[in-house]
């Protein structure tokens, strides 16, 4: 049975060997090819033109969050419902290879149960291209006992802060 320690080291392994390059064996570590889905791997990464993109996890708890980051041009947008499918699409794509890496790195498996809709925010760059980011949450299975502590929201710090502020006086209420 995995701890929570082996399962985190695990999935930010396996996010790590993602890097850019690693879809062709001559650019990887130990000559391996590993694709992930992204833009980027089309083609050669250092003779072809770039195409940014990329993804980045982080934990929250039980949960982690895929960030999606990439761009893409204007006329992709149009299509309201292939645009958000893509994306969609991406986001599974990421986390079906983080999954396979996963068993690799581990010899376990790898649950993550997506949790709610992808959220996307598109940013103009320029009038032919755009900046898109989307994140979605999945819940990874085997990770008990994990309790997310919210953090207390600015209006109760800042009360909490007069409050002791005010029993440094000399009343002390």
């Amino acid at each position: 049975m995995a701890t929570v320690l082996d399962i985190i080291q695990g999935i930010a392994q396996a996010a790590a060997n993602s890097y850019d390059g690693a879809h062709v064996e001559e650019y990887s570590s130990d000559n391996t090819a590993r694709e992930v889905g992204l833009k980027r791997e089309k083609g050669d990464p250092i003779l072809d033109s770039r195409v940014m993109d990329g993804f980045r996890v982080k934990f929250h708890g039980d949960r982690i969050c895929i960030h999606y980051h990439g761009e893409m041009k204007l006329k992709e947008l149009h299509n309201k419902n292939k645009f958000e499918g893509e994306i969609d699409q991406m986001l599974a794509d990421i986390s079906k290879f983080l999954k396979k890496e996963y068993k690799k790195v581990t010899g376990n498996s790898l649950t993550l149960t997506k949790e709610g809709e992808a959220d996307v925010l598109v940013q103009h760059m320029s009038n032919i291209r755009t900046w898109v980011q989307a994140y979605q949450f999945y819940k990874v299975g085997g990770l008990k006992g994990v309790v997310e502590e919210h953090p207390a929201s600015p209006e109760d710090r800042l009360d909490q802060a007069v409050k002791d502020w005010l029993k440094l006086g000399k009343g002390g209420k």
